[in-house]
């Protein structure tokens, strides 16, 4: 089996890479195009062409064409701010959308050429916020029946949907009463549900956001703040979800469900994670992969789609994204 490249973004140690499945890492240096202790929120690869991988850091966007050894700065409207969410559109890869924030204005930016080019596209989203100051955006969905669909998530000013591409906002007021959003998903079911990740909740929508449903994840999860979410791309009922006692916390779990949120699992991570759980990541390239990282740099892969985990050897800072590409 060909080994696979391994990307971890973090917070102010740039991309650590890994060309050899893990057993050796080395940090992307200067010399290879990234800026120095680069503070890395998003990473993103081409579902078509995962060798092209865009990089969200606090010096704008990022673009590597070789899985990651090699970077260049994208020239954009985007250099001026930090990216903290990046989507590229699986069905149509030319179709990108990113959004920014702290300590940066917080902003919508959409492109329909591969990167090359962006405009801004107004969310109406707030300067200033609760907690956190300037707010930032945390998450990009879209709808996988419709891609015309947008959902948006604001950390803390709470959730947007566009049915046109970015075009245009609403912002979802009222079902969804806390404004903190961790992070967006849509999983195309059967039944299509809408995920909005709250610090203290999971909201679910089986009625394009006209109605939502709690899942009361303080009595239902083994911990109460979730923060990361990935449909699997094999299976559009398979849903995967990350979770801690707090921020940055003590511990964490990886939940699964396999039934479009109704139901969840807690999976069996080989090591007690030493603080809440941040990411997950898996794609189409082999949908049994599946990588999870805590906030302070615990790195877990699965290679069975979430039924046994094990950690790997490298710990890491602060962990923001992670991504893998086939070689």
């Amino acid at each position: 089996m060909a080994k696979k490249t391994i990307l971890v973004g973090t917070v102010g140690q740039g991309i650590m890479r890994s060309g050899d499945d893990g057993e050796s890492w080395r940090r992307v240096g200067i010399g290879q195009g990234l800026h120095s202790d680069a503070m890395v929120r998003a990473l993103a690869n081409d579902p078509r062409r995962p060798e092209i991988v865009y990089a969200g850091t606090d010096k704008g966007l990022y673009r590597s064409d070789n899985a990651g050894e090699m970077w260049q700065l994208v020239d954009s409207p985007l250099s001026r701010y930090c990216v903290w969410a990046i989507t590229i559109d699986a069905t149509e890869p030319q179709v990108m959308y990113a959004g920014t924030g702290t300590p940066t204005p917080s902003t919508f930016f959409r492109s329909t050429d591969s990167g090359k080019s962006w405009e801004e596209r107004p969310a109406q989203i707030a300067e200033e916020c609760p907690n956190v100051g300037i707010p930032r955006v945390t998450g990009i969905a879209i709808d996988p029946t419709n891609r015309r669909n947008i959902w948006l998530g604001i950390e803390v000013d709470g959730a947007r949907h566009s049915s046109d591409g970015g075009d245009t906002w609403v912002k979802i007021n009222g079902a969804i009463p806390n404004p903190d959003v961790h992070n967006v998903a849509v999983a195309g079911g059967p039944p299509k549900t809408v995920f909005v990740l709250v610090n203290n909740e999971v909201y679910t929508s089986t009625d394009e956001g006209g109605t939502w449903n709690a899942l009361h994840v303080r009595e239902s999860f083994p911990w109460g703040y979730p923060r990361g979410v990935a449909v699997h791309p094999a299976d559009p009922r398979t849903v995967f979800l990350t979770i801690g006692d707090s921020t940055p916390g003590r511990t964490g779990a990886v939940m699964r469900s396999k039934d479009a949120g109704k139901t969840w699992e807690s999976l069996p991570l080989s090591v007690q994670p030493n603080s809440a759980v941040w990411v997950v990541h898996l794609q189409p390239a082999d949908a049994n992969v599946v990588f999870a990282g805590t906030r302070y740099g615990y790195l877990y892969r699965s290679d069975d789609g979430g039924d046994s985990w094990r950690k790997l050897w490298r710990e890491f800072s602060e962990i923001s994204s992670v991504a893998w590409i086939p070689s």
